[in-house]
């Protein structure tokens, strides 16, 4: 049997596997070594720190989207649809 992982009470997100909760865990480690060697970039004299910013930027999106491909939320119910 598959070990479940309660979710955040957040709609549109399910219970996730271990094997799930691991591989996001691990996501959220490597996103924030890239973070941390952009910002060391940043922190060097002659760079411009608006590139980096943006390449930080693309860095958290993109670990977004990976972690999403994981996770796969779906889509929720509106307060409106369920009156009546």
């Amino acid at each position: 049997m598959t070990e479940k992982h309660e979710g955040l009470p957040v709609a549109g997100y399910n219970p996730q596997t271990a094997d799930k909760v691991a591989i996001v865990n691990a996501n959220k480690v490597l996103e924030e070594r890239c973070i941390r060697a952009a910002e060391a970039i940043q922190n060097t004299e002659g760079m411009d720190p608006r590139m980096v910013a943006l390449a930080i930027t693309g860095i958290q999106q993109s670990f977004m989207w990976l972690n999403r491909a994981v996770f796969q939320p779906g889509r929720v119910s509106l307060p409106e649809e369920s009156q009546g």
